[in-house]
């Protein structure tokens, strides 16, 4: 299963070309992608109007939705943004270091375009899509 964040959902909904965003549209089917809770309000909070929300969070239910934190995955997020402080690296956004916990804990590839993400593949074996 492929997480993607909700750097590549901006950047395609915005017609950016990148790779991340090849990537997406040559996914092939939809229940191979995973929106986190986290990921859907993160794309949802920069919707224009309502009705183009309620586009938006239409269009990605397409998608398995899963929730992304729990007690559980909370403590490991902490214990892995100490080893990557430790190591050097300070991940500027604990939404990022969820959804890189979450993806390690689950064993899911993460597809992003967001340097803060490459410390947990680097240093703690995270999957890139």
């Amino acid at each position: 299963m492929i997480v993607v964040d909700s750097s590549v959902w901006i950047a395609h909904l915005r017609g950016q070309q990148t790779e991340p965003v090849r990537k997406l549209r040559s996914n092939p089917t939809p229940d191979e992608i995973i929106v986190g809770d986290l990921i859907l309000l993160e794309v949802l909070r920069g919707a224009r109007d309502e009705a183009n929300a309620a586009r938006l969070e239409r269009n990605l239910r397409q998608f398995t939705l899963a929730p992304m934190l729990d007690d559980h995955l909370a403590v490991r997020a902490a214990a892995n943004y100490r080893e990557l402080r430790r190591r050097g690296s300070t991940v500027r956004k604990t939404v990022d270091v969820i959804i890189a916990t979450f993806c390690l804990e689950h064993g899911h590839a993460l597809l992003h375009d967001d340097r803060d993400f490459d410390p947990f593949a680097d240093h703690l074996g995270m999957r890139v899509a």
